[in-house]
This record gives structure tokens, sequence and C-alpha cells, in this order.
């Protein structure tokens, strides 16, 4: 089952070798642990930051890096579309809520994924 994504879920790119944790601006005043994202929080640098190193050969300056025999560049996230397909029920801010099912693609064609969406249930005793 699907768990609704916050701030602080840790995410990770396809072609990046390291995880991202997702930064949800607090104007949302919805919260679950902390604000809860909806598919709109896909903002380069903002929302979704670097993954370290790209290694997609389809990144101009890693293809130079590669060839030059270095496995990639610097990661910079280029995610112009929203994160798909959200949870088109649960509205946040008047957009879909993010799921932990949900992908948002870079132009380079990394696939970001959540990996834990930012919500633990504890169980006591």
């Amino acid at each position: 089952m699907a768990q609704l994504v916050t701030s602080g879920a840790v995410m990770m790119c396809s072609f990046g070798v390291a995880p991202a944790t997702l930064n949800v601006l607090p104007v949302k005043m919805i919260t679950a642990g902390g604000p809860v994202a909806n598919i709109q929080d896909h903002i380069p640098m903002v929302n979704i930051p670097t993954f370290g190193v790209c290694t997609t050969p389809t990144n101009p300056p890693v293809a130079t890096a590669q060839a030059a025999g270095s496995p990639g560049a610097p990661c910079v996230p280029i995610t112009s579309a929203p994160w798909t397909p959200g949870v088109p029920t649960v509205l946040v801010k008047g957009q879909p809520a993010l799921d932990s099912n949900s992908k948002c693609m870079c132009q380079w064609g990394g696939v970001i994924s959540i990996n834990s969406a930012g919500q633990f249930t504890v169980t006591v005793g």
C-alpha cells in the first residue's frame, strides 16, 4: 500500500549515485509528520536536490566526462514535469497528493522514485 509522501522522504534517481531528500516547503499547511507533498513539488534544487553524480550519457556534461574517462558529472536534476500519477482523490493545496508509488522524470532520462515516504509506523508495547 502506498503512503503519502512528506518532506524528508528519501528519493533515488536511476542515473544518480546517491539518495536525496525531498524538500516540501511548509506552505502546504497539511502535515503528517512533516509537510505533505503534492505532484507539483518537483522543482529542481528547491524540492529535488542533486543525486551526487549523474551517469547518463544523454546528459552532455556526463558524455564529455565519460569520454575523458570519468564515470559521470555533477548531477543537476531537470524535472520540468510534475510527479505522476499522484493521488487524484486526495488534494493538497488543490493538487493531487504525492504518494510513494509516484515517479518523476528527469530531462536526461533518469527516473526519480521514492525509497522512503517520510512517514513511519511506530508500534508501542
